[in-house]
C-alpha cells in the first residue's frame, strides 16, 4: 500500500511538471498562444540587428502569416520606429498576422557598405525562420518595405528562395535599378547619385557588378513573388520609373502584380491620410488574393 501511494505522488508530481514544461521553456521563449510583444529581440551579434516582434493571438504554425517590415532612410538613416503607424494599421487590418519590424546596419560611407544591408535581412529571414516552431508561425511570408526598405524587400524576394520564398511583396517607392537611379537621377538632381554612391561605396562606373547584383530587376523572372507597388508622379527621391520598370518586368514574366501611381505625390511625406487609406486597402486586397 506504502508502494502504492509512493508510485502515485511521483506520477502526479510528473504531470505537473510535464505541464509546465509545456507552457515555459526557460524564460526564453513560450508556446503559449496568447498574443505578446518582443522588442529588440538579437537577431545578429550587432546592436543594430534587432527586431520588434508582434505575436497575434491562438496562432498555429500551419496558419499564421508572417509580414516582415523593412525600413527605408536611403540606406544610411531610419530605424524601425519609423513603422510604427504602419503596424497599428496592419494589425487591425490584417490580425492574424505575425509582424517582425526589423533594424539593419546602415552605411556610414566608409563602413557597412552593400551588400551589408541585403544580408541583415536574409539574417532576419533565416533568424524568424528558425523560430517557426517556438513563435508558432508558418512558412507563408509577405515583405513589406519603404523606399530603401522596399528596395530590401524586393532584392531579397526576387534574388533567393531560402530561407523561405515569400508569398508576396508590398514596395512603397522602392528603388529598383540601381544603375539606373545613379544615372537618372529623379529630378536630374546629382545629389542623389551621390548619396547612392556613398551608400554602395562605388559608382556603376567603378563596380557594374555590385550594381547589378544589388538591383531588385535584375532577379526578376518567372516564379518570383507576387508584388505590389506603390509610388506618387511626382516623388523627389525615387523616381516612379524605378516602379514602372518593376510592373513591367513582372508582367513580362508573368508574375501577378500590381501598380498603383499616386498623381502629384511625393516620396510618401505627403500622401495624407486618405492616399494612405486607399494605399492600405490595395495592399489587403492583394494579400488576401495572393497569400493562401
Amino acid at each position: 500500500m506504502k508502494l502504492f501511494r509512493y508510485l502515485l505522488l511521483i506520477i502526479i508530481i510528473s504531470f505537473f511538471i510535464s505541464c509546465k514544461k509545456t507552457t515555459d521553456n526557460g524564460g526564453g521563449g513560450t508556446n503559449t498562444t496568447a498574443a505578446q510583444i518582443l522588442p529588440n529581440v538579437a537577431y545578429g551579434t550587432d546592436a543594430a540587428q534587432k527586431m520588434d516582434v508582434y505575436l497575434p493571438a491562438n496562432r498555429t504554425v500551419a496558419s499564421t502569416k508572417v509580414m516582415v517590415m523593412i525600413h527605408g532612410g536611403g540606406w544610411s538613416t531610419g530605424d524601425k520606429i519609423d513603422f510604427a503607424s504602419f503596424i497599428d494599421t496592419m494589425k487591425r487590418r490584417l490580425p492574424d498576422y505575425a509582424i517582425f519590424n526589423i533594424n539593419y546596419r546602415l552605411s556610414t560611407g566608409t563602413a557597412n557598405l552593400f551588400p551589408t544591408q541585403e544580408n541583415d535581412v536574409k539574417a532576419a529571414l533565416q533568424f524568424i525562420f528558425n523560430k517557426s516552431a517556438e513563435y508558432l508561425i508558418s512558412d507563408k511570408y509577405v515583405l513589406i518595405g519603404a523606399s530603401a526598405g522596399a528596395h530590401l524587400a524586393m532584392l531579397q524576394g526576387y534574388k533567393y528562395t531560402t530561407p523561405v520564398k515569400p508569398k508576396a511583396i508590398v514596395s512603397f517607392f522602392g528603388p529598383s535599378d540601381l544603375t539606373d537611379m545613379y544615372n537618372n537621377p529623379a529630378g536630374g538632381n546629382p545629389v542623389l547619385s551621390l548619396v547612392l554612391a556613398q551608400a554602395i561605396g562605388a559608382t556603376p562606373a567603378t563596380n557594374a557588378a555590385l550594381y547589378a547584383s544589388s538591383s531588385p530587376v535584375t532577379f526578376i523572372a518567372a516564379g518570383v513573388p507576387p508584388t505590389i507597388l506603390l509610388h506618387g508622379s511626382a516623388d523627389p527621391l525615387v523616381n516612379y520609373s524605378q516602379s514602372v520598370a518593376v510592373k513591367n518586368k513582372l508582367t513580362a514574366a508573368g508574375v501577378v502584380n500590381q501598380y498603383v501611381l499616386y498623381p502629384g505625390k511625393g516620396h510618401g511625406d505627403d500622401w495624407g491620410n486618405a492616399i494612405y487609406a486607399d494605399a492600405f486597402n490595395n495592399i489587403q486586397a492583394f494579400l488576401v488574393a495572393n497569400v493562401q
